[in-house]
């Protein structure tokens, strides 16, 4: 299994950039890597990203030196595997409502003695052509990056408890379902949103990397001085952004 360079600068303190792709677009997964990005989060949650467009996207973000991680559609322990066994070099799991849950997700994403998840000669492994099983099964317990999204104000309230959880890499802040889970459905900047948010970084920063979007300069600006090390733009807004600056432009000189 490759080395994880993401998972070794959240590690080091270090802030790590990536962006969304909801689109079954390994092109769009090459351009990200190519243009500097250090990971891409392919998007099976929303949208119609299936484990088939998802394995041309990982291998497309290899080739240009991003790190492949796949957020998946939900939780459950087998679709965890199929994503993982594809070569992701991690994975995003949504709405993790409680403790409970999270210890279920880190077990899915883990081999025995830390986990449960299934062994197999898939590509993750190499096909079993490289090195034992034996030898990758200790290497994927070390190398995959496991991010537990924080959506709802019910894991907000037990956040103590996600933090006594080994094997969390990556607490991934959900500022639209946090939002809506607070009566705020479609502001994710509400100042109240924003103070829970702010609670969160206070009781978390410094013990385990945390992470959430920034869909503008602005707002990763923002993130990272907050204390947020994993920031994720999303090619939708990137291009809205750039299509209308230049849109914009042409217009200004036409009047």
């Amino acid at each position: 299994m490759r080395e994880n360079r993401v998972k070794r600068r959240l590690r080091a303190g270090e802030v790590v950039v990536g962006c969304f792709i909801p689109y079954p677009s390994p092109e769009l997964a090459e351009i990200c890597g190519y243009l500097g990005f250090d990971f891409v989060l392919i998007d099976a949650e929303h949208g119609r990203i299936t484990e088939e467009s998802a394995y041309h996207m990982v291998l497309a973000a290899e080739v240009a030196g991003a790190t492949p991680i796949v957020r998946v559609p939900f939780g459950h322990r087998q679709v965890i595997l199929r994503y993982l066994d594809l070569g992701a070099a991690g994975v995003m799991v949504p709405q993790v409502n409680t403790p409970e849950e999270a210890v279920a997700v880190v077990e899915a994403c883990r081999y025995h003695p830390n986990g449960r998840r299934g062994v197999a000669g898939v590509r993750a492994a190499e096909f079993g052509l490289t090195k034992p099983l034996s030898e990758y099964v200790q290497e994927a317990n070390a190398e995959t990056l496991v991010i537990v999204q924080i959506e709802n104000i019910a894991a907000v309230e037990r956040l103590e408890e996600y933090l006594a959880i080994p094997g969390i890499d990556v607490l991934f802040v959900g500022p639209n379902d946090l939002a809506q889970s607070m009566g705020y459905p479609g502001q994710p900047l509400h100042p109240e949103v924003q103070v829970v948010i702010d609670d969160i970084v206070r009781r978390v920063a410094g013990r385990i990397p945390l992470g959430t979007t920034a869909p503008t300069p602005e707002l990763a600006q923002r993130q990272r001085e907050r204390g947020f090390l994993m920031l994720a733009a999303n090619t939708t807004a990137l291009l809205t952004a750039g299509a209308r600056g230049l849109l914009g432009a042409v217009a200004a000189k036409r009047q």
